[in-house]
């Protein structure tokens, strides 16, 4: 009698506890279910336009060889290296008007252009070049090679002259540009070479409005008239002109506008990185416009492009195979010049 008693206490509390459980489980289903339904209605409104795609233009980028390698080297390469660096870190102090070796250009240094003497992502860098040279290039219409390409950053952007294809500079330049794009695949562009290109405006840039981003953030480095500011020992510049006779001239890579536009962007004012512009696109284009407007060198520009057809859109003299204005080719809006461009060549 006591065991039927105790049979039938254990099935009570058993079926009690089953009850429990059931009744638990519907709670948690039922809950479920209304935060589905709750998430599906939210998500169905979400403003979608708020979510910011991934740009693989920022990330991920080349970068230059570790130094711990040259050690690998033979010290006779690894000192050739050394100089090349050193070299487009501080040109003016060698081939500057007062240089060490002898008086060759104008004063800035190579890394005033490319940035961290060569190496900084999107900063002019120098990461394809000896993958990519030889190479055909419009602006000579001939075949280059490295040699030539350097001479023309002498003559052009520090305005000075060409150098000995075999003195001592040149072999360390060229040296050291194949160490920094040494591990290239050939014919290859890394992602981070260059200068980024920045998407065209709709509207000219306009160097009135570029004067104003120039005197609130830029002017404190490179001064009210662009002259920069003079090392000491009258050597180099600790910040280099941006007009004047001692800037790049009117055959530069940085007068066209959309190089320096995208020069700008991604690097200045001083602090400013691809990770952390601190200028707007438009606010770029303004001020490489009211740059580029200054009074500069000029450098006879007559055997460039001999092919007219293979000018870029915005170089920004003629004569053009296009019917647009050398004002527009300077200026923009560029995007009509491209369009017609595209479409012709299409044709041809």
């Amino acid at each position: 009698m006591k065991l039927l008693n105790v049979v039938r206490v254990l099935t009570v509390l058993i079926i009690a506890v089953a009850l429990y459980a059931v009744g638990l489980i519907g709670s948690y289903i039922l809950g479920a279910s209304d935060w589905l339904k709750n998430y599906t209605a939210s998500s169905a409104t979400a403003d979608t336009t708020a979510v910011v795609p991934y740009d693989t233009n920022f990330h991920a980028l080349w970068t230059q060889p570790a130094d711990w390698r040259l050690a690998k080297l033979a010290p006779e390469q690894r000192l050739k290296i050394d100089y090349g660096r050193e070299l487009i870190a501080h040109t003016a102090e060698y081939l500057g008007p007062k240089g060490k070796v002898k008086a060759n250009s104008n004063g800035m240094n190579c890394q005033n252009c490319h940035l961290n003497a060569g190496t900084q992502p999107w900063g002019n860098n120098y990461f394809a070049v000896q993958a990519n040279y030889p190479k055909f290039r419009e602006r000579s219409g001939t075949v280059e090679n490295q040699i030539k390409r350097v001479n023309d950053c002498f003559e052009r952007s520090l305005n000075g002259k060409a150098l000995d294809s075999t003195s001592r500079e040149m072999q360390a330049i060229l040296a050291y540009i194949k160490w920094i794009g040494g591990d290239v695949p050939k014919k290859y562009t890394p992602r981070g070479s260059g200068i980024y290109k920045l998407k065209l405006m709709k509207r000219a840039a306009d160097p009135d409005k570029g004067r104003v981003v120039y005197e609130q953030k830029c002017q404190s480095c490179h001064q009210a008239n662009g002259e920069g500011v003079m090392a000491e020992g009258g050597r180099t510049y600790t910040y280099p002109p941006l007009w004047g006779e001692r800037s790049y001239n009117n055959g530069a890579g940085l007068f066209r506008l959309s190089n320096l536009a995208g020069y700008v962007k991604y690097n200045m004012p001083f602090g400013a990185t691809y990770e952390r512009p601190q200028l707007s696109d438009e606010e770029s284009w303004d001020v490489a416009a009211f740059v580029n407007s200054m009074p500069r060198p000029s450098k006879d520009l007559s055997k460039d492009w001999p092919n007219i057809a293979g000018k870029p859109f915005d170089h920004p003299f003629g004569p053009y195979a296009d019917p647009f204005s050398e004002q527009q080719h300077k200026y923009g809006p560029f995007k009509p010049i491209k369009e017609w461009k595209e479409k012709h060549k299409k044709k041809s």
